[in-house]
């Protein structure tokens, strides 16, 4: 029996509980959770033919999923996201959950269990922006989500130089290249790719739009493509389109921190740096966090102090001819190039003491993190 017999379905779809739970927890975190226009807070539901397609939006990134269900009669509507999502990830593994849609209400039903939400027009859903595409680029899945996730920990959060909150996407024929910095340090990361751009593309995404990019990717050999617009991104593999805004603006010549004439070399294991910093920072200022590393022929020190005279030394092996050089530097920023590096030993490349760090991996350069040094 119809909650209201005066209205007729206009929409109806049965799919697994499985199938409609992914794309489901791949949006939620899309949706704004507290938003001036309450349609925000819905996903749109389109069902055409034997598809579903579910869009959430923020209008800085918008996220498309689409998926096969049967039973379907054509229709749309937005369902609030949280709601749906928490529901459908409460009904039992292997459900089958039919929808339909009455008025403006949409009714979730599996075996015995019966949800009813109050939903809004579709027609008052954000439209999207139509995509001007300038260029393609196809690579893959995996070496994209890997070059975001080595250098993202790195972007600024919040900085006036708005340029600074995102990540940089350096495209050439190719070549593609991640980079963030906040000013105090600088991740490079560069991957080949499949297709790459005709013309040389320097695009930033936003730091929203860098996190749930980096949610969604799975690491496999999978191909995907970049759609390149003059003021957004789209990224698109099978069942799914991901679409940001850029950030209009120019980002520094990250070329020129590189730190050139970097002629003094540690060559260190990379555990061992890691481990020892970890320990190190415990008796470091809290607030700064600051470490020395000293060398000398054979040896690297990681030397921490704090306001209250305490002292922490760690002595480590190193390959390295340096005498005498002393320099300081934040230990946080330090981890986190060491946890974005790969292999059992890093390379420290060095100039002198008032200079930037240049840490990368042994066997080649793909991965470059530049660190600046601090005052102690």
């Amino acid at each position: 029996m119809l909650l209201y017999p005066y209205e007729v379905v206009v929409m109806r779809l049965t799919l697994p509980r499985e199938v409609l739970l992914k794309p489901l927890q791949q949006e939620v975190n899309v949706v704004e959770r507290r938003s001036t226009m309450p349609i925000l807070s819905n996903l749109l539901m389109q069902v055409e033919a034997d598809q579903v397609s579910l869009t959430a939006t923020d209008l800085e990134v918008q996220m498309v999923a689409t998926t096969g269900c049967v039973g379907a009669t054509l229709g749309s509507t937005t369902v609030p996201a949280r709601k749906f999502f928490e529901i459908v990830r409460a009904l039992p593994d292997g459900a089958s959950v039919s929808l339909s849609l009455t008025g403006e209400r949409l009714s979730v039903t599996a075996g015995r269990s019966r949800y009813t939400l109050a939903c809004l027009p579709a027609d008052d859903y954000p439209s999207s922006d139509e995509l001007d595409v300038v260029e393609r680029v196809r690579l893959k899945e995996g070496d994209l989500k890997r070059v975001i996730d080595q250098t993202s920990f790195a972007m600024a959060q919040q900085d006036v130089r708005f340029y600074l909150n995102g990540l940089l996407l350096d495209v050439e024929a190719s070549l593609l290249r991640a980079v963030a910095t906040d000013g105090h340090r600088l991740a490079v990361a560069e991957t080949a790719v499949e297709s790459g751009a005709q013309v040389r593309k320097q695009l930033i995404l936003p730091r929203k739009g860098v996190l749930e990019l980096a949610r969604l990717l799975e690491s496999g050999e999978e191909e995907i493509e970049l759609e390149i617009g003059r003021t957004h991104l789209r990224v698109r593999r099978d069942g799914l389109a991901f679409s940001s805004k850029l950030i209009d603006g120019r980002f520094p010549d990250y070329e020129a921190v590189i730190p050139l004439g970097a002629d003094k070399e540690v060559r260190i294991g990379r555990d061992e740096l890691r481990t020892s910093l970890q320990r190190a920072v415990i008796l470091s200022n809290e607030k700064y966090r600051g470490v020395r590393f000293e060398f000398d022929p054979g040896v690297m020190r990681v030397v921490a102090h704090n306001p209250e005279q305490e002292e922490a030394v760690e002595e480590l092996e190193a390959q390295t001819g340096i005498s005498g050089l002393s320099i300081g530097f934040n230990a946080s920023y330090v981890l986190d190039a060491l946890g974005a590096l790969s292999g059992d030993e890093v390379l420290l490349m060095l100039r002198d003491a008032g200079s930037s760090v240049l840490l990368r991996e042994v066997e080649h350069a793909q991965v470059r993190h530049v660190v600046m040094p601090m005052r102690l």
